[in-house]
């Protein structure tokens, strides 16, 4: 893989780590909030974007041509997430909603 080729997707890599760790983040601190099961669905997302961010960085590392079709769909968790998370008041919820909102402009860069 050429420098060059690489170099394309370091935002969008960092932008995936980045977000994996707040989703991460995001879904541990859910588990301690009070009402565990009014943030199942900001859970289950979270986790879903996680593993999703996690494949999309895997692939960029290695230059994949299935590394946009993947970056399509993390876009998709990334709002999705987002979305939800934007919905609750907690910091750690916000904070993954800003980080989901990034990646997900990066990796609808990469997927175009």
């Amino acid at each position: 893989m050429s420098t060059e080729a690489y170099d394309r997707y370091l935002d969008c890599i960092a932008a995936c780590n980045s977000c994996e760790v707040a989703c991460l983040h995001c879904a541990a601190s859910c588990l301690q909030e009070p009402d565990v099961k009014m943030m199942a669905r900001c859970i289950a997302l979270d986790m879903d974007c996680a593993q999703l961010c996690q494949v999309a960085v895997s692939l960029m590392a290695g230059a994949s041509e299935l590394a946009p079709a993947v970056c399509g769909v993390c876009a998709q968790a990334c709002r999705a997430c987002a979305e939800e998370c934007g919905k609750h008041d907690q910091d750690h919820c916000q904070q993954c909603a800003d980080a989901c909102r990034r990646c997900a402009q990066a990796c609808e860069t990469m997927a175009a």
